[in-house]
């Protein structure tokens, strides 16, 4: 019974969540290799953090790890990174009533994000000129959806199925 509905039923390799997956470590492989190419002596993540904070230079470790995904153990270590370099720098503050470091963004951490941007935008831009700009924002929009939609089911579709 189990094999029949496995065999009946379409593969997770024809899904768009494995689409999905792939296209994101394509994207994460193809950043690393640019990064590499143009010594730009940051990682892919450590720029995603310095980019984030130049459009909010309010954000602590917990606001930061959200962001970008990670959880707050690699955020720091990241952060940790970036304050060696000099690229930011943490202040304490209170923030709800309780003590937090705020993250904000050097002068020399702004001069590297728009370096290491000049770096990659002709990659950007390569892959927007295989792609419509207006076929790009449906894209964008469609995954912001998707995930929409995954936020709403969330754990209580799952435990109910169970």
């Amino acid at each position: 019974m189990i094999k029949e509905d496995y065999e009946n039923r379409a593969r997770y390799t024809e899904s768009i969540f494995y689409e999905i997956e792939l296209t994101a470590k394509y994207c994460k492989m193809l950043g690393v290799q640019v990064f590499e190419k143009y010594h730009a002596g940051l990682s892919v993540d450590e720029f995603v953090i310095l980019d984030t904070l130049l459009s909010d230079n309010v954000l602590c470790q917990r606001d930061i790890a959200k962001i970008i995904l990670k959880d707050r153990a690699n955020t720091g270590k990241l952060l940790d990174t970036l304050e060696k370099k000099g690229l930011i720098e943490r202040n304490l503050t209170v923030k709800n009533n309780r003590p937090v470091k705020i993250v904000k963004i050097t002068q020399i951490g702004v001069k590297k994000v728009y370096e290491t941007m000049q770096a990659i935008k002709p990659h950007m831009l390569a892959v927007r000129e295989k792609i419509y700009n207006t076929d790009f924002e449906k894209i964008r929009f469609l995954l912001r959806d998707l995930r929409k939609v995954l936020n709403d089911i969330g754990i209580d579709y799952i435990e109910a199925k169970g």
